[in-house]
C-alpha cells in the first residue's frame, strides 16, 4: 500500500514539474543576523547573501524555488567571554560564519503573480569561521545549520525583491557545556530572472 501511494505522489509530481514553467535567476542581499547564546551579545550584526535560484510553477498557486547561496552570518562575542574564548577564535570579537545555504521554499500566490507568502527549510554547510586557513575547523561551531523560512515575494516582471525571517532548529555549538547556540535573522534580498 505505502508502495503504491509513493509511486502515485511521484507520477503526480513528475507529470506536476514536466508541464510546469521553469525560469532561473541570480540574487543577493543583506543579511541580519545574530546568534542566541549566553557568550554573544544580544544584537543583529550585518551580513550579505549571493547566489541563483530556480522557480518551478507547480500548479495555479505553488511555486517550488530551490535556492544556492552563499550565505555570511555576523555576530559578536560578549565582553565577558572574549577572555574565554580568545584560543578558540584567535582574539577575535568579531565573528563572521560564512555558509553555502540551500534553501527549498514552497511560494503560495497571495495576488496574482505579483505577491506570494514563502515558507520552507534552510540547509547550511559552514565553510568558514573568520579564520585563517590553519584555525579554520569544527573546533567552536558544527559543520551544519538547518532553519526554517517564512517571508514575501514580490515579483514585478522578471524582478524579484523579498523579505524573509531565518530561524536557526539546532544548536550550532559544537563546544562542551557552552549551552545552545542557534542563529536567527532576516533576509532582504533583490533577483532578477533569466
Amino acid at each position: 500500500m505505502k508502495t503504491k501511494f509513493l509511486l502515485l505522489f511521484t507520477a503526480v509530481l513528475l507529470s506536476q514539474t514536466m508541464m510546469a514553467q521553469f525560469h532561473l535567476g541570480i540574487k543577493g542581499g543583506a543579511n541580519i543576523t545574530k546568534v542566541d547564546g549566553k557568550s554573544f551579545k544580544d544584537q543583529f550584526r550585518y551580513g550579505y547573501h549571493l547566489g541563483g535560484f530556480a522557480e518551478i510553477r507547480m500548479g495555479n498557486k505553488f511555486v517550488l524555488e530551490p535556492e544556492v547561496l552563499f550565505n555570511q552570518y555576523a555576530t559578536k562575542l560578549d565582553s565577558n567571554y572574549k577572555a574565554v574564548f580568545d584560543d578558540v577564535f584567535g582574539g577575535k570579537s568579531n565573528i563572521k560564519l560564512n555558509y553555502l545555504s540551500i534553501p527549498i521554499v514552497l511560494n503560495y500566490k497571495l495576488i496574482g503573480s505579483f505577491l506570494s507568502l514563502q515558507a520552507g527549510p534552510q540547509f547550511g554547510i559552514l565553510i568558514d569561521q573568520s579564520r585563517t586557513l590553519l584555525q579554520n575547523g569544527g573546533d567552536a561551531f558544527k559543520k551544519g545549520d538547518l532553519s526554517m523560512l517564512a517571508g514575501v515575494l514580490f515579483k514585478i516582471g522578471p524582478m524579484r525583491i523579498n523579505g524573509r525571517y531565518a530561524i536557526g532548529l539546532n544548536n550550532i555549538s559544537d563546544l562542551p557545556h557552552e549551552g545552545e547556540w542557534k542563529s536567527q535573522g532576516f533576509q532582504v534580498s533583490v533577483g532578477l530572472a533569466l
